[in-house]
């Protein structure tokens, strides 16, 4: 995840003395006045509002929140969106779910409608098949499952199971050290970015950095007039 002053040139934000922060997600559970103040006294200086969750005013309601307590102690306190990136996932199992044995064979394709098993799966991206060669590995469900690659082409990959476990339906997907086609920003994105940076946040988060343009791209947006 790379994080980005959004504060504009010219303009220095309030700052504690120390360099390290403490950064405190806000959700349903920490939303009320009388928590993120709690928050704040026992040594939060930043607040996260992650975007891969919850509707604008949700966010809105919760910064504003932060700003009456920041008002109140007379002491700053950044707030940072994190944007949610896109989302890459595999596809449905019969069943909800199957376990993949270690050094199995296991095949990746197009194919949505025909629902998984242990011996296959949908993954619904043909810019990862665009991008993959043989060798390359996939990590799956945040890494506890991982797959080689063997052969492949533009709509399938076979592969052999290094790392076993069960997979359930729509778990996501990772592709360490391949450059994808994609752009780290979405259309919901830049639709979060261009709200939180009129609500005057300090910092936005953006994950699935691949390549400089991608940091040029949001900082362009947060240029615009």
């Amino acid at each position: 995840m790379n994080a980005i002053n959004a504060a504009p040139h010219g303009n220095t934000p309030m700052r504690r003395l120390r360099n390290a922060k403490i950064v405190a997600t806000l959700g349903p559970s920490s939303s009320e006045h009388r928590t993120i103040q709690a928050l704040f006294e026992a040594g939060a200086d930043v607040f996260r509002l992650n975007f891969s969750h919850g509707t604008h005013e949700d966010h809105r309601r919760r910064l504003d929140i932060v700003r009456a307590v920041e008002r109140d102690s007379g002491r700053p306190i950044g707030v940072l969106i994190d944007l949610q990136g896109p989302k890459l996932r595999i596809g449905t199992f019969d069943g909800g779910r199957a376990e993949l044995a270690p050094q199995a064979r296991f095949r990746l394709d197009l194919d949505a409608a025909r629902p998984g098993s242990t011996e296959r799966v949908s993954l619904p991206h043909p810019e990862i098949f665009a991008a993959l060669q043989a060798g390359a590995e996939l990590m799956l469900d945040d890494g506890r499952v991982r797959l080689r690659v063997d052969r492949c082409g533009s709509d399938f990959a076979e592969t052999t199971v290094l790392d076993g476990g069960v997979l359930s339906d729509r778990k996501g997907v990772n592709v360490p050290g391949v450059v994808l086609p994609l752009s780290a920003l979405t259309d919901k994105d830049r639709r979060d970015l261009e709200f939180g940076l009129g609500l005057g946040v300090d910092w936005v988060a953006l994950s699935f950095v691949q390549r400089p343009e991608d940091i040029a791209d949001i900082k362009g947006i947060g240029a615009a007039p």
